[in-house]
C-alpha cells in the first residue's frame, strides 16, 4: 500500500512532468537565442541607438528606442550601465525612459518563453509591454521637459564578459552563464505550477480571476509584485492560472507590473532615479498595468455589469 507521502509525490511528479514537456523547448530555444543576440549583437544595438539619436524626430524616435530596448537581452543592471553611456552621448531622457522600460519588460528570451502561453497571450504581452514602453518615453518626454529624469553620475561601461577569442566558446559560456541564471527560477516556476494544480481548487481562481474582471485585474498586477522574480519562472504559473480562469486582462497586467517590479530592477532604478522618480515610476508602472488590463477586458467587464 502506497503511503501518502509516496502518493503525493507521484501526483507532483506527474504535474510537474507535463509542464515541463510543454514549457521546456520554449526555455531551451529561448536561452540560445538571448545568448546569440548578447554575444553576436550588443555592438549592433549600440550602433542602432546611435542612429536612432541622430534621426530622431520629435516623439517619433520613442518607437525604435522601445523596439531596441525589448531587443536588448541584458538584465536591468547591464541595461543601465549602456544608457548612462548613451546619455554622456547626447541621447534624450525620453529616448532612455522607452529603451529602459523596454528592455525592463521584455526581452527575446521572454518572448520565446512567452509563446508556451498560446498565440493570445503572447499577442498581448508584446503589445502591451511595448505600448508601456511609447507611454514611459512620453511621459519623460513632456512632464520633464524642463529637468533630467535621470541621474547617470559615477556608472561605466559594463565589464564584458564574453571575450574568448573563439567565438563559439564565446557563445557556450554566455549559454553557461544564462543557463545557471535562470534554470532555477524555471524549475521553481514549474513545481508552484505543479503544487497549484494539485492543491488549489479551479473554483478557487474562477473566484479570484473569473467572478469580477475588475477586481482579477488587479489581483494579477498586485500579485505581480511580490511573485515576480524571473521571466522564465512564471510562465508555468501564468499557464495554469490562464487555464484555471485568469482572463487575458489580468495576465496582461500580471505580465507588465510583475517584470516592472522586480527586486532586482528597483533596486537598480532606484540609483538613478531618486526617491521622487523612483515613486513616480513605480505608480506609473502600477497603473498602466491595471488600465491595461481593464482595457483589454473591457468588452467582459461591460457584459459582467450588464
Amino acid at each position: 500500500m502506497i503511503d501518502i507521502v509516496t502518493r503525493e509525490w507521484i501526483y507532483f511528479w506527474y504535474y510537474f512532468s507535463i509542464q515541463f514537456d510543454q514549457i521546456v523547448v520554449y526555455w531551451a530555444v529561448g536561452t540560445v537565442i538571448g545568448s546569440v543576440i548578447s554575444v553576436f549583437g550588443k555592438d549592433r544595438i549600440s550602433r542602432m541607438f546611435q542612429i536612432v539619436r541622430r534621426n530622431e524626430r520629435g516623439a517619433s524616435g520613442l518607437v525604435p528606442a522601445c523596439c531596441i530596448g525589448i531587443a536588448s537581452p541584458l538584465c536591468m543592471f547591464g541595461t543601465i550601465p549602456i544608457s548612462a553611456s548613451f546619455s554622456q552621448l547626447g541621447v534624450k531622457d525620453d529616448l532612455l525612459a522607452a529603451f529602459m522600460m523596454g528592455s525592463i519588460l521584455l526581452n527575446p528570451q521572454l518572448i520565446i518563453y512567452s509563446a508556451a502561453l498560446g498565440p493570445a497571450a503572447l499577442t498581448v504581452r508584446i503589445l502591451s509591454c511595448f505600448a508601456c514602453g511609447i507611454a514611459a518615453g512620453l511621459c519623460v518626454r513632456y512632464f520633464f521637459r524642463e529637468k533630467a529624469y535621470f541621474n547617470f553620475s559615477g556608472f561605466e561601461s559594463p565589464v564584458n564578459r564574453d571575450t574568448d577569442p573563439n567565438p563559439f566558446l564565446r557563445l557556450l559560456k554566455n549559454i553557461g552563464r544564462n543557463v545557471k541564471i535562470t534554470a532555477p527560477y524555471f524549475l521553481i516556476g514549474i513545481s508552484l505550477s505543479a503544487m497549484f494544480q494539485r492543491y488549489v481548487p479551479e473554483s478557487v481562481m474562477v473566484r479570484i480571476f473569473g467572478n469580477n474582471k475588475a477586481f482579477g485585474i488587479l489581483m494579477g498586477a498586485t500579485i505581480g509584485v511580490p511573485l515576480y522574480v524571473c521571466g522564465g519562472g512564471t510562465v508555468p504559473i501564468l499557464q495554469q492560472w490562464l487555464a484555471g480562469g485568469m482572463s487575458l486582462g489580468a495576465a496582461a497586467a500580471f505580465m507588465i507590473a510583475g517584470p516592472a517590479t522586480k527586486i532586482t530592477n528597483l533596486s537598480a532604478l532606484k540609483i538613478v532615479l531618486g526617491a521622487k522618480g523612483f515613486a513616480l515610476y513605480f505608480l506609473f508602472s502600477m497603473t498602466f498595468a491595471y488600465l491595461t488590463g481593464l482595457l483589454i477586458d473591457s468588452p467582459l467587464i461591460f457584459l459582467q455589469a450588464r
